[in-house]
């Protein structure tokens, strides 16, 4: 909004040429993200307490320490990084280019399917919610619009390719089947951030890791001299991707003020399906789907573990972790809240130093 109100005015007023700059306006992104959570985070949470008067509701299989230590704390609380992180794109984004339609297209979309989720949930008393193959459908039916829209968008000599960490002109390419490839991509990272946000404080940090990497990605790729240095495979418009990216980065720390262990709010499949779901499109749009597996590891693990789990124990019966996803079974173990909260996230942090370098090391 400030880039097309303010810019065009840039012959009167040359302090506008600031709004040119896709750095300048993914840094007051961030800013406004965060002054945002801080200013509307209290108000959201004492609404939320108003409405949810038992809180979320707790696994009854889950661990037995979260029926003390979690009960009451309210949900929905992705709601409020959702609504500042909107805001920010809004404000700050260039919306000449569509790039930012799509990721805010997969964010809204996944994130309403999390909100009907959560309601459910509180309505009837339930940590089961809606049903696994509705909420399906409806990430299916969100994602492959979105993929099909990316696929036209994107230059033609890559579009339906798919890059590879660490080799610099390698192309795989995928056809029509790059659609499919891409919706697991928005729907497998949705529900990969969905199972890893069990504990207070766990998800959103790697997302805002993960996000800080995908900003600077995004950036790089969509700018013609740093792509060519690096030789990547430059996307043009894809930079804009750095201010929604920013707005995320300001959004979750503005989030984990309140969300830092003991949480005062949840963010509830609101958030998690909806954060998870704008990284994989991110991913997508910018050619670094690969890179996403590397950065989001911990996504991966969880998701891993659970499937591990359920395979094995219909095969054999037994189970192999004490309980999934991962994080669960550590707390099995006896390891404090805290202890694996932290742990997790120096893992993240490595994870997403490793996705960096494959912009180099090529």
């Amino acid at each position: 909004m400030f880039y097309h109100f303010l810019y065009p005015s840039v012959s009167e007023f040359p302090f506008f040429n600031l709004f040119r700059y896709i750095t300048f306006r993914t840094g007051a992104a961030v800013l406004t993200s965060l002054i945002l959570s801080f200013y509307l985070g209290p108000k959201l949470i004492r609404w939320l307490k108003s409405r949810q008067k038992h809180g979320q509701p707790i696994r009854e299989d889950g661990p037995e320490s979260h029926l003390l230590t979690k009960k009451g704390t309210p949900t929905m609380g992705g709601f409020l990084i959702l609504l500042v992180l909107t805001i920010s794109t809004l404000l700050w984004g260039n919306f000449e280019t569509p790039v930012l339609y799509f990721v805010l297209f997969v964010t809204l979309g996944f994130g309403a399917l999390g909100a009907i989720d959560d309601y459910m949930k509180l309505t009837e008393r339930s940590s089961k919610g809606m049903s696994g193959k509705v909420k399906l459908l409806g990430q299916l039916f969100i994602s492959t619009l979105a993929a099909y829209c990316i696929m036209e968008w994107l230059p033609s000599e890559i579009a339906t390719s798919l890059t590879l960490p660490f080799f610099k002109n390698v192309l795989i390419e995928l056809g029509w089947f790059f659609v499919p490839f891409a919706v697991f991509v928005m729907v497998g990272a949705s529900n990969a951030v969905n199972l890893t946000d069990g504990l207070d404080g766990l998800a959103i940090v790697p997302i805002i890791v993960v996000g800080g990497c995908f900003l600077l990605i995004s950036y790089l790729v969509g700018h013609s001299v740093f792509a060519n240095y690096l030789q990547i495979h430059y996307v043009a418009g894809s930079g804009e991707i750095a201010v929604f990216c920013g707005a995320l980065v300001g959004a979750g720390l503005g989030f984990l003020w309140y969300n830092a262990p003991p949480a005062m709010v949840f963010m509830g499949d609101t958030g998690s399906l909806a954060l998870g779901g704008a990284l994989g499109a991110i991913s997508v749009i910018t050619k670094h789907e690969l890179v996403l597996a590397i950065t989001g590891g911990l996504f991966v693990m969880e998701t891993v573990s659970v499937v591990v789990q359920v395979l094995y124990f219909k095969a054999t019966g037994r189970r192999v972790f004490l309980m999934a996803p991962i994080h669960h079974h550590f707390e099995k173990k006896g390891w404090a809240e805290q202890t694996i909260v932290i742990r997790f996230w120096i893992i993240t942090v490595i994870l997403g130093l490793i996705g960096l370098s494959t912009l180099k090391l090529r």
